[in-house]
């Protein structure tokens, strides 16, 4: 077990579980968070489709636009771990409401911005709100449940999340064709006063007083140590590393693909975009009932099959046929499917490992991911968005490294029982 931040608690204190809670107030809860949990995605995904416009309006080069998406991700993956610390030490409501609103007020910023570095420095101040959401979703979950009750609700939070990719592009398409791209970030801060205010007046707080956690970095970083050190969480956080940044890609490379490459409007390559979300949460909706049929590790193996087939679709496709919207919508779906389920499940295993400093450890994972997302939209940027084989390749990679991983951890597993 990690090391405790409870300086000065009793041991009952530190091993108390969650609240009991009423069916009633359990709904309310996990209504809020299916609304919280996917408003990272959803800033992320519904200004995608006018990346072109704006490049256009700034007169900027592809790769200078998918910038704003890099330094979002960026500004995520640093704030994960402080958030979660002090999500530990005050409580997590206001750790949120703080997030909710510095989304807002970024959102408004760059629907105003007059420069593009402006609105890259707005978007890298908007992930450090947007990396609350989802930490702190799945930290209100462990708060409240526990075992297979909190499976569950991870199962719901991570179709929440993965829904973003299905309805996002599709409206921010629709209002950069008919509106403007500014208009996309006035919707996007309407939303996140709104869900703001629901917060404010419905969730409650979660943490109870004799579990929070004083701030005490040595503690701190010995509780990262811990976790950085055992092997099985390692390979888990990877591995939903390389999950969440193969879900990722396919958002920044495609409105390139699809409106440069192939002239579509901004519409269209939304309603595409739709479609191909729509398999991803196929996947996170169905991971639960499939993780009760086979054992986890037949599950991810089988999952990153689909997303090396979806890959190898698009290189053939790219090699015989060129530029082709069918080839890479098909790819794109198969890959998305299979990572809608390898989402839930790798953060699922990651997240068992330990069960206290759940606030941090989950901001541990987090910075996997958003350090994973990071590099990968900054390589698929510096990459040419000619052809669909740089997404096949990564897609390809992903799923050879997820299995690398898997057998890595494992083997040692095997070792470590074997020694036991």
């Amino acid at each position: 077990m990690p090391i405790s931040l409870l300086d000065g608690r009793s041991r009952q204190a530190r091993e108390q579980g969650p609240r009991e809670l009423g069916a009633s107030a359990a709904r309310r809860i996990i209504g809020v968070l299916l609304l919280v949990s996917p408003l990272e995605q959803v800033a992320f995904d519904i200004y995608t489709p006018a990346l072109p416009k704006i490049a256009e309006h700034f007169a900027a080069s592809n790769t200078l636009v998918q910038n704003t998406v890099t330094a979002y991700v960026l500004g995520m993956a640093l704030v994960v771990l402080p958030a979660g610390l002090i999500a530990d030490a005050i409580g997590r409501k206001r750790v949120l409401l703080t997030g909710l609103g510095l989304m807002t007020l970024t959102s408004i910023g760059c629907a105003l911005a007059d420069s593009l570095p402006m609105m890259i420095g707005l978007r890298f101040l908007q992930g450090f709100g947007a990396g609350t959401c989802l930490l702190l979703a799945a930290t209100v979950a462990a708060d409240c449940f526990r075992g297979t009750k909190l499976v569950s609700v991870l199962g719901l939070l991570g179709a929440a999340w993965g829904s973003a990719p299905v309805v996002a592009p599709a409206v921010g398409g629709f209002i950069s064709q008919f509106g403007s791209w500014r208009l996309v970030f006035v919707v996007l801060a309407v939303l996140t006063a709104t869900v703001g205010l629901l917060v404010a007046v419905v969730l409650p707080e979660t943490l109870q007083r004799e579990r929070r956690s004083p701030i005490n970095l040595s503690a701190a970083a010995g509780v990262l140590s811990e976790a950085l050190r055992h092997r099985a969480f390692v390979a888990f956080a990877t591995m939903f590393g390389l999950v969440a940044a193969a879900q990722t890609v396919f958002g920044v490379v495609g409105p390139f693909l699809y409106e440069v490459g192939l002239g579509f409007s901004s519409t269209t390559y939304g309603f595409i975009a739709l479609g191909v979300g729509a398999a991803n949460f196929l996947g996170a909706a169905t991971c639960g009932a499939l993780v009760q049929r086979t054992t986890t590790r037949r599950l991810a193996i089988g999952g990153s099959a689909g997303l090396a087939l979806g890959g190898l679709v698009m290189l053939a496709s790219a090699q015989f046929v060129g530029l082709s919207a069918l080839a890479i919508t098909g790819g794109a779906a198969l890959a998305l499917l299979s990572i809608g389920v390898l989402d839930p499940l790798t953060k699922g295993l990651a997240m068992g490992v330990f069960s206290r400093n759940v606030g941090l450890v989950t901001g541990l994972i987090s910075t996997f991911c958003y350090v994973s997302i990071t590099l990968a939209t900054a390589l698929m940027a510096w990459l040419p968005e000619r052809s669909q084989a740089p997404l096949g390749w990564f897609y390809v990679a992903a799923a050879a490294g997820l299995v690398t991983v898997l057998m890595l951890a494992s083997k040692h597993t095997s070792r470590a029982g074997a020694a036991a």
